[in-house]
């Protein structure tokens, strides 16, 4: 504390003296640090309040560190970014959470789900409350019984199954030379991933996609699904004639999961 008030004093001090003086003073600390460090060849030891006045010194005027003789400036450095660390450790530390729940009550919370498998943690939250147990209602939900289910088919599987009969469509942009755009049509076929179809025109409309889709389709087997995107281009036209010919169109779209999966038009 009591180096701290010097340094406040002499900084105070420092503004009512005359610039000549300052650079004096400043010559005759400088060749003090270098007899000094001619005549101490020991490693100087630095309290934790040295090195903080270091880095606050550091921090508001970076070139500082042309002036420092005692200790080498990457140090200074080290200081600065260790004190950033602690303190943003010491920001994120763990704080005091939700209280946790007795081992009695998860006991009494897994039995009732046992007993009541029709009941859902709502049900179960209200029977405790009228106990007299205050828990939360994530909490019945964490601790209750799970049952396993039988395995749903995910999107995954579902494509291995049909990949015959799924193929995808898609509009692209091409800019040519004369800068206009032309709109290129790609159907592609799931099971062997080939394009079996490429239309290329100035302007797309839903009846000439339902178009090249039925004559992509005049050789081939018609697809059992027929997937796309979210591009408005794809209007009711489309989708009736696409229905007619019994195939079942859809966009994909991505849950909070991150799997992807095909909504029906």
């Amino acid at each position: 504390m009591r180096d701290l008030l010097n340094l406040i004093r002499w900084m105070l001090l420092g503004r009512f003296r005359s610039k000549a003086s300052l650079e004096a003073e400043i010559l005759a600390l400088r060749h003090q640090l270098n007899v000094l460090r001619r005549t101490s060849p020991r490693r100087p030891v630095f309290s934790n309040f040295d090195r903080m006045i270091f880095v606050c010194l550091y921090r508001i005027a970076p070139r500082i560190l042309d002036a420092i003789t005692i200790v080498e400036p990457e140090t200074v450095i080290r200081w600065h970014r260790a004190g950033f660390r602690s303190f943003w450790r010491w920001k994120s530390r763990r704080r005091a959470g939700r209280p946790s729940v007795p081992p009695e009550i998860r006991r009494l919370i897994r039995e009732m789900s046992l007993a009541n498998p029709l009941w859902g943690a709502p049900r179960i939250h209200g029977e405790l409350l009228k106990l007299g147990i205050d828990v939360g209602q994530t909490s019945v939900a964490k601790y209750m019984a799970r049952r396993r289910r039988p395995p749903s088919q995910g999107w995954r599987t579902f494509l291995l199954n049909h990949a015959d009969g799924i193929a995808s469509i898609d509009l692209f942009v091409v800019p040519t030379i004369s800068f206009k755009l032309l709109y290129g049509l790609l159907i592609l076929r799931h099971d062997r991933r080939r394009i079996v179809w490429v239309g290329v025109t100035t302007l797309p409309t839903s009846e000439w996609i339902a178009r090249q889709v039925r004559e992509a389709c005049g050789w081939e087997p018609v697809p059992a699904y027929l997937v796309r995107d979210r591009d408005r281009v794809y209007g009711q036209a489309f989708a009736r004639r696409i229905r007619a010919t019994g195939i079942r169109a859809g966009r994909q779209r991505r849950d909070r999961r991150g799997r992807t999966a095909m909504l029906n038009d």
